[in-house]
């Protein structure tokens, strides 16, 4: 995301996969996907700015589960634009990050987090870096990257880099829902029964509440039955949502969040002050998602 106006404040939303399938498998191990995603103004957020020596610091609610050293992809994506801009075009920069996303949770958050480090430094160092270019360096860091760099409503194809933008596609109420357990996307897919499902069914020629609903109806998240085998809690994530008048509720990613669709963002606001109220300890948001 742009910087926002007079700061070195970078957001770094939280993906959403509406609809999620499993299509196959390469040689090399990687799953092949299609996927519908959008992106919710509600997320982490990133600030850098120029310093004497590179410094790394986390705050937030989840800032416990985030590692400070090079094994954080927002550390490999200040170093790998680093290689590419040569020393004397990278100076040392302090990166704050405000962590208000649950750590392994399905929605992208650290791969969101690597790409608005790489947007804010492109800024920062004044790179020369086009799209194309910073999409390949995305895509070294994690296959979810380039989306995140896109971030707007999109279907993701191969590995999650063969990227197409759907245009007039609109912004949706959400209420984000984690019952507080991460899980291990290599474990969710070594779970699953089949990896040979069928592609998305083409979205409806107009795209609205309803009709995006429905066609969700018509979709699965592939992930989501391994995944609530391995974390039943997901089960009732999702039952929460439902029992909150969701008009859609479904799994995101490899889980354990969960998101229910509403037709307004007041309504969603309602419906996750009364999962808040009925589950204080677990992570809930109401948001919007950006539209194209």
């Amino acid at each position: 995301m742009d910087a926002e106006a007079g700061t070195r404040i970078w957001l770094a939303p939280a993906k959403i996969n509406l609809a999620l399938h499993v299509t196959g498998r390469r040689a090399d191990g990687y799953h092949l996907l299609e996927s519908l995603a959008v992106f919710t103004r509600f997320g982490d957020r990133v600030e850098i700015e120029l310093a004497e020596s590179d410094r790394f610091s986390v705050s937030g609610k989840y800032a416990p589960a985030v590692p400070l050293d090079e094994t954080n992809l927002v550390v490999k994506a200040r170093e790998a634009l680093r290689r590419e801009a040569g020393p004397q075009g990278a100076a040392p920069v302090a990166i704050k990050l405000e962590k208000n996303l649950p750590v392994a949770s399905g929605v992208g958050g650290g791969s969101s987090d690597a790409a608005a480090v790489l947007r804010g430094l492109v800024q920062t160092w004044q790179l020369d870096i086009g799209e194309a270019e910073l999409a390949r360096i995305g895509l070294s860091l994690g296959a979810d990257v380039p989306m995140c760099l896109a971030a707007k409503p999109l279907i993701a194809r191969g590995v999650g880099d063969e990227l197409s933008a759907v245009l007039g596609f609109p912004a949706l109420g959400l209420v984000l829902v984690n019952p507080g357990v991460a899980v291990s996307t290599p474990e969710v897919f070594k779970a699953l029964a089949s990896r040979d499902y069928e592609a998305l069914p083409p979205l409806p020629g107009k795209l609205d509440f309803h009709s995006i609903r429905n066609w969700l109806e018509a979709t699965r998240n592939d992930l989501e039955s391994a995944a609530r085998t391995i974390q039943p809690a997901i089960t009732e994530a999702l039952r929460a949502l439902k029992k909150a008048d969701a008009g859609f509720a479904r799994m995101s990613g490899s889980g354990a969040t969960c998101f229910g669709l509403f037709e307004t963002g007041n309504v969603a606001k309602r419906a996750a002050l009364d999962i808040r109220h009925r589950h204080p300890d677990w992570f809930v948001a109401a948001t919007r998602s950006m539209e194209a």
